[in-house]
């Protein structure tokens, strides 16, 4: 059975727990250190070191949306919400990662875990430090003829997660994700806000990669890629949360129907709908962004939804 079919259950329940009461806590919170600066974590993000030349490449940006869809990964690690972005944020490490079970110090995770892997748990608590994926080094060659890299992202995906294969394009668009970040490429902040503009723009840029996709008549891969999309639009809908915000998460569940339509369309050889939801997309962005100080992007919202650590 394909990623994307597979990925269905997984999307609701990431979605469900999107739609819950501001009084749960966001997923994101699930993995952060004890000690952590929660709102600077929640509310900012590592810039991207992304080569520029490699940006608006198809195969790259195919692999930066999977990269960032928690429903890649499949098995237990898909229930949680958890990406390989959640580890690896924007493509560098995080320092305040801390998932029960799998992590020792902060910034660690155990890859041959039980919780997560039917294939390489090994009984043993053996946590290991996150990598930078943009850092200079590597011990997974990055020579773009050699199969490695993506082998090996194949592996942790089927063996450390329990996931579906990616099909080959999502396969080879993640190790060329992966190949285009570089230390040479990091901006001179080292850290950027977290808003609503920059997660719409991933899930656009989802949507993006799936239309290109499809003019190779590429439906598996579009369909992993409008799934990612989904995920997105469910990262936005749990910051907008309480009763004053009850009609912007109307708006984005309308936006999620409207994708998911799109999706089944995309299956039978539509694509025109893509087309009609990026049409609408500036839209009800600029509603959302117009409430977007009352959501928990706004730091000082955030403090106060939180309350102390």
């Amino acid at each position: 059975m394909s990623i994307a079919r597979r990925s269905i259950a997984a999307l609701a329940l990431l979605l469900a727990v999107a739609a819950a009461p501001a009084d749960v806590p966001l997923r994101a919170l699930r993995w952060l250190a004890p000690g952590t600066d929660r709102i600077a974590a929640l509310t900012t993000q590592p810039t991207e070191c992304l080569s520029p030349a490699a940006i608006g490449d198809a195969s790259v940006e195919i692999g930066r949306a999977a990269f960032r869809s928690p429903l890649l990964l499949g098995g237990q690690a898909s229930r949680a919400g958890l990406s390989c972005n959640a580890c690896h944020r924007q493509g560098r490490g995080n320092p305040d990662f801390a998932f029960p079970g799998l992590s020792g110090a902060p910034g660690t995770a155990d890859v041959t875990s039980s919780l997560f892997s039917s294939h390489r748990g090994d009984g043993i608590a053996n946590p290991v430090p996150i990598p930078d994926l943009s850092a200079a080094t590597h011990k997974i060659s990055r020579d773009p003829a050699s199969p490695a890299l993506a082998d090996f992202i194949n592996g942790l995906v089927v063996d450390e997660f329990d996931g579906a294969p990616p099909p080959p394009v999502v396969r080879a668009g993640l190790a060329a994700y992966v190949r285009a970040l570089s230390p040479s490429a990091c901006p001179t902040r080292a850290v950027e806000p977290l808003t609503l503009a920059t997660t719409l723009a991933d899930a656009d840029r989802a949507v993006v990669a799936a239309q290109a996709a499809l003019t190779s008549n590429d439906r598996d891969t579009a369909a992993v890629l409008l799934l990612a999309a989904r995920s997105q639009l469910g990262l936005v809908n749990e910051r907008y949360a309480g009763a004053a915000l009850a009609n912007d998460r109307a708006l984005l569940r309308r936006a999620d129907a409207d994708l998911a339509t799109a999706l089944s369309a995309v299956r039978r050889g539509d694509t025109a709908q893509l087309d009609s939801w990026r049409a609408a997309l500036p839209g009800w962005r600029a509603t959302l962004a117009a409430h977007e100080n009352q959501s928990l992007y706004n730091p000082a919202q955030m403090a106060r939804t939180l309350g102390p650590a």
